[in-house]
């Protein structure tokens, strides 16, 4: 998928979600999104399963925390933003907490952390 066909979905999928008559619901799965820029997109209700985000930019996009983000092909620097997300989480469970502590050396490696307070 190339940057124009990207935007194109992104503006149909935006169109979607504020309910207009012409939005599409995105459907990125399989989609070879390495490198693309994400950077703000709402992701709500979009399908990613087994889309490749290797490299692309997610900083402030919505990530579904739906079965639409299974498969989903990364990179390590989109693990550590992910964790770091968790690890800002503020959970009173004991077994939560002793997984965002184990998940913490990789939180800390997000170019997000100090940003999150995670350092």
């Amino acid at each position: 998928m190339n940057a124009n066909e990207l935007k194109t979905v992104l503006a149909k999928h935006a169109a979607w979600l504020a309910g207009e008559e012409a939005g599409v619901r995105a459907s990125l799965t399989f989609a070879d999104l390495r490198s693309a820029e994400l950077r703000d997109a709402n992701l709500v209700g979009a399908s990613l399963v087994g889309a490749d985000l290797v490299g692309a930019d997610i900083d402030f996009a919505c990530w579904p925390l739906w079965c639409g983000s299974m498969g989903v092909i990364v990179d390590a620097k989109i693990v550590y933003q992910l964790a770091a997300h968790v690890c800002a989480l503020s959970c009173a469970d004991p077994e939560a907490q002793a997984a965002q502590a184990a998940m913490l050396p990789w939180a800390r490696r997000s170019h997000r952390a100090r940003e999150l307070c995670i350092v």
